[in-house]
């Protein structure tokens, strides 16, 4: 099992926007030091909690103050970005990063954002939109001069050379484009069937088995769909983590830190909302009104000491069926940074070590095509 980290960035809406990005940096310089893997940063533009709508800063600025961990957009959000401007910017972003970076995209989940940009998100007009702009940046890096996409939603082509020396030339570093990874939130979620069809890496919430379990199947059935074969190793699960020495201080730095009040504020509300909260429930027959932040810590998050989020981790891997990579869920623990950064240790030097058994099987067998 790999080990990244899923930044929002979520920030208090206090938080100054250079104060949060120099969190942010310092945390994504601690990931590396201690051999994450990748780093995925999110993309929103009307939440004060979730307050950098340009990840793509964040990673370029980090790439010269990191040495190994890969850095990706976690995710572009594909119907708010013209394809064409899309696709240059995530071809000159991987010549920077020389082969660090993976391209994240997503439909949206936010109604602010949809209200914002005037799509509409309820009746599926933003998933329309990413597949249509995803096949349009892919036939961008990919296709000749002459190349030309009529779609729904917009209008691009590939122009000849002109006058000599102007011309389409911003082509990814990677051959034939960076690995791509699609985020998705709803159960059964549209976008995973993207993923699936695709082959890309599906990113998901870890909410409850039962929530897990509607992501799978949406990602095996974009598959048949393409008789492609869906591979555990490629999905990325997303949780939340805090390691302590014992599990009463993990409890503390959670509940009373920054991480229980981002949940309690921010987080769990808009869930609600979403009427998705159903979801963290273990039991369906649990009342509405028990799910907490403290049903959370003792049902559904790896909040403890090595031992305790070790046993819980291994739990939740035999409950999915297998993922190939747990990301971190980050949080802003800038005015009290150390008990942050030591649980971000113990996890990459305690608790990984100990589990390294957990490696899904690589496919055997294609999926028919529908």
């Amino acid at each position: 099992m790999r080990l990244g980290l899923f930044t929002m960035p979520s920030h208090p809406p206090e938080r100054r926007p250079k104060d949060a990005q120099a969190w942010d940096l310092a945390v994504l310089r601690h990931a590396d030091a201690l051999g994450f893997d990748e780093a995925w940063i999110g993309e929103h533009f009307t939440s004060p909690w979730e307050p950098n709508p340009t990840p793509d800063i964040l990673i370029a600025q980090a790439l010269p103050q990191t040495q190994r961990i890969k850095l990706c957009p976690g995710a572009h959000l594909l119907p708010f970005h013209h394809p064409a401007e899309l696709a240059a910017r995530v071809a000159f972003m991987d010549h920077i990063a020389e082969g660090r970076y993976m391209f994240g995209v997503g439909a949206s989940g936010l109604p602010s954002d949809w209200a914002m940009f005037c799509v509409d998100g309820m009746s599926g007009q933003t998933r329309e939109m990413t597949r249509e702009a995803l096949d349009i940046i892919i036939k961008l890096w990919t296709e000749e001069p002459g190349f030309e996409y009529h779609g729904k939603y917009w209008h691009v082509r590939i122009p000849e050379k002109m006058f000599g020396f102007l011309e389409h030339h911003i082509r990814p570093y990677q051959k034939p484009y960076p690995p791509i990874g699609i985020a998705g939130l709803s159960p059964g979620s549209d976008t995973l069937k993207l993923a699936g069809e695709r082959g890309f890496s599906p990113l998901s919430l870890n909410l409850s088995p039962s929530y897990l379990a509607s992501h799978w199947a949406a990602v095996e059935e974009g598959a048949r769909r393409t008789g492609k074969v869906p591979d555990r190793r490629q999905w990325r699960i997303v949780r939340e983590i805090f390691v302590a020495d014992t599990d009463e201080e993990a409890w503390e730095h959670c509940v009373n830190g920054a991480m229980g009040r981002m949940m309690r504020e921010y987080f769990m509300p808009l869930l609600t909302a979403f009427d998705v909260t159903k979801y963290y429930k273990e039991d369906p027959n649990v009342p509405d009104e028990a799910i907490t932040l403290e049903y959370l810590v003792r049902n559904n998050f790896l909040v403890g000491s090595p031992d305790t989020v070790e046993r819980r981790l291994r739990e939740q891997y035999e409950k999915a069926g297998g993922f190939g990579t747990l990301l971190l869920l980050c949080f802003d623990y800038a005015d009290d940074p150390e008990p942050w950064m030591k649980s971000m240790r113990l996890l990459a030097e305690v608790v990984m070590p100990r589990v390294a058994d957990l490696e899904p099987e690589a496919p055997r067998a294609t999926v028919p095509a529908s």
